[in-house]
């Protein structure tokens, strides 16, 4: 399995001769330059991770591609002319040789004023390869037999001491930083160096941020 970050929360992956590109949002960038894609996944309605104005040019040069999006974008995206997927958590979709398995339900807290919206987290495996999840924006969802997690850095809905335990809850192989668009370079340092230490015994950090194409 290869992964591209093209920044804060989205990742293109690639595996058994399949392209899936997902949370293509506004703090993220050359997504839309992407061609040969099977599958655009969208875990949840907020910007930073579905850029409305972008992703239709995404789908103009990829034809083929299908959309699967956390039902409540699904309905959205539908609504205005793009053929979308609900991805409900608890059912798995096959995209070419990749299994999508879609977990938890909602986005996490921001504050008890701000209305939470559907997060679907998604797990992907392929055969003879490790499985990647990426969980959207909340930390509830632990999936079993998870190889590499894509973890949230920081975000107006988590402290760190959360995702520290979340870590600590899935015990991946190997980590690595997203939703790290809010973080200036020294920040993110800070973030990086303070989980790293957090980290479960055996889990290693990775860091794709402005790096090709990684073998995980």
């Amino acid at each position: 399995m290869h992964v591209t970050n093209l920044g804060h929360s989205c990742l293109l992956v690639e595996a058994a001769g399949t392209r899936v590109l997902i949370d293509p949002g506004t703090l993220s960038h050359g997504f839309e330059q992407l061609v040969d894609l099977d599958a655009v996944v969208v875990t949840h309605q907020h910007v930073d991770h579905l850029d409305a104005e972008r992703l239709p040019l995404v789908l103009e040069t990829n034809d083929r591609a299908s959309v699967l999006a956390e039902p409540e974008v699904a309905t959205e995206l539908t609504r205005v002319g793009i053929d979308a997927l609900a991805l409900y958590p608890g059912t798995v979709r096959a995209v070419g040789g990749l299994e999508l398995a879609a977990v938890g339900g909602q986005h996490a807290v921001i504050h008890a004023d701000i209305p939470r919206v559907g997060n679907v987290g998604v797990v992907f495996r392929a055969d003879g390869e490790p499985s990647l999840f990426h969980p959207g924006d909340a930390l509830d969802a632990v999936p079993d037999g998870v190889d590499v997690l894509a973890l949230p850095a920081s975000a107006p809905w988590a402290a760190l001491k959360e995702t520290a335990d979340f870590l600590r809850e899935v015990k991946p192989a190997r980590w690595f930083p997203i939703h790290d668009g809010l973080l200036a370079p020294v920040g993110r340092a800070t973030y990086l160096r303070l989980l790293g230490a957090l980290a479960p015994d055996g889990s290693a950090m990775l860091d794709l941020a402005g790096q090709p194409a990684t073998a995980i």
